[in-house]
């Protein structure tokens, strides 16, 4: 075997132009798909990470039926104290949960006494939010690192569009109306403590507040929550533990007899979950695209070299060379086109992801601008690409390599 491969590379030497012309095509393939890969995975598992870290959190549970009508923000669908009691019970009790945080959800208007505009709410736990959601503080304009709790009673955190809109800075009293289950109107007065950048997807433009003035503002019962956050361990299957809780919860039923509450992730809930997918389809796509390079290149400049060698292979054929060592020294050849193609662009592609790092890219993405990109190199991603590649070279190579190993040695040699 290391004879064979000692004459393959003898042979890609012997014919210089052929080779380099054809590993600067799987160069140039595998070099794109490394960093299209490296960018589009970079960008994707960034905004994940921005979704869940600062506003969605992993895990979210809900009252049976709320999502499906999230949009109009029901509050007769929010959980009870007993609810959010048994469910956070459950949760103490299931491995990789590593926090979890209850929130309320309302719609008011907005008022500056001068102009008003309708605003959606999400009302947090000072204590508890900044641990299922550590990303939410960075986005806070005025102080991205600031230290102390994130709300007091009595004050309201405002989104930048928002404030910009009607005229609203930090400092500012501001009235939030807002309508109850029953239909009747309340009002309060607060002051605006920050404003918050928008993010994208659900609640990515929400202002927040204390969750004791959401229910006092509502006056709701005490301990009501519209739906509970989850962060989980570093270590923790996402699906693996939305199953164990889904399990723990399913002994409480409404009275339909049905599973009282609703377990969703992150993709359930975002937009960007589509996205997501776009991306993992895009990045099969390309390299569907860098096969077909591969596979074409290497596919021609073999039936070029049976062509050339015919005669050749008739001499080693007649000295008792066996039909599969034949086989074998081009599909070897073929092997090494795609391995000379595949470390050159292998390091070529990392080099312009490192460069790339380094340079500090900005970009903007929906309405959050100024986003870094920091792509990484993931090892597993380039063994697959070095993997398919080799793979393909080979596979390649194998139909012209069995031509050559199935010619008779007397019409080889008497081939002009």
């Amino acid at each position: 075997m290391r004879s064979i491969f000692k004459i393959a590379f003898r042979n890609m030497t012997r014919y210089k132009r052929r080779t380099i012309l054809t590993s600067l095509l799987i160069i140039l393939g595998v070099t794109m798909v490394v960093l299209f890969s490296g960018l589009a995975g970079s960008v994707k598992s960034m905004m994940i990470g921005l979704i869940t870290d600062s506003n969605l959190g992993h895990l979210q549970i809900h009252k049976r039926g709320y999502v499906s009508s999230i949009d109009t923000l029901p509050l007769n669908l929010n959980m009870n104290a007993k609810g959010y009691d048994n469910a956070a019970a459950a949760l103490e009790r299931t491995a990789g949960v590593e926090s979890f945080a209850p929130r309320l959800k309302l719609g008011a208007v907005l008022s500056n006494f001068v102009e008003s505009t309708n605003v959606r709410l999400t009302a947090v736990d000072p204590a508890k939010e900044p641990l299922v959601c550590p990303g939410l503080a960075s986005r806070l304009v005025d102080a991205p690192g600031a230290t102390g709790p994130l709300l007091e009673p009595g004050q309201i955190i405002i989104p930048q569009k928002v404030a910009n809109g009607i005229g609203i800075k930090p400092g500012d009293t501001v009235v939030l109306v807002a309508t109850n289950r029953d239909g009747s109107v309340n009002g309060m007065q607060f002051t605006v403590s920050r404003l918050i950048e928008d993010i994208m997807g659900p609640s990515g433009k929400d202002a927040y507040m204390h969750i004791d003035d959401a229910r006092s503002l509502l006056r709701t019962e005490k301990g009501e929550v519209s739906e509970i956050v989850l962060r989980l361990t570093p270590d923790a299957d996402l699906k693996h533990v939305a199953k164990q809780i889904e399990n723990a919860l399913g002994e409480f039923k409404n009275k339909q007899d049905k599973p009282a509450f609703e377990v969703h992730s992150w993709a359930d809930l975002s937009p960007f979950a589509n996205i997501a997918n776009m991306i993992d389809l895009l990045i099969i796509t390309v390299k569907i695209v860098m096969i077909a390079i591969v596979l074409i290149s290497v596919l021609n400049v073999m039936l070029m070299s049976v062509f050339e060698r015919i005669r050749e292979i008739g001499t080693i054929a007649a000295m008792g060379t066996p039909p599969v060592k034949i086989l074998a020294l081009f599909v070897a050849e073929g092997f090494c086109l795609g391995l000379l193609g595949t470390a050159t662009g292998i390091l070529l592609g990392v080099a312009g992801l490192l460069g790339i790092k380094a340079s500090h890219v900005t970009f903007s993405f929906g309405r959050m601008d100024n986003l870094l990109l920091r792509p990484d190199i993931n090892l597993t991603e380039l063994a697959i690409i070095a993997a398919m590649v080799l793979a393909a070279s080979a596979l390649a190579a194998l139909q012209p390599a069995w031509k050559a190993s199935r010619m008779e040695p007397v019409d080889a040699l008497g081939h002009v």
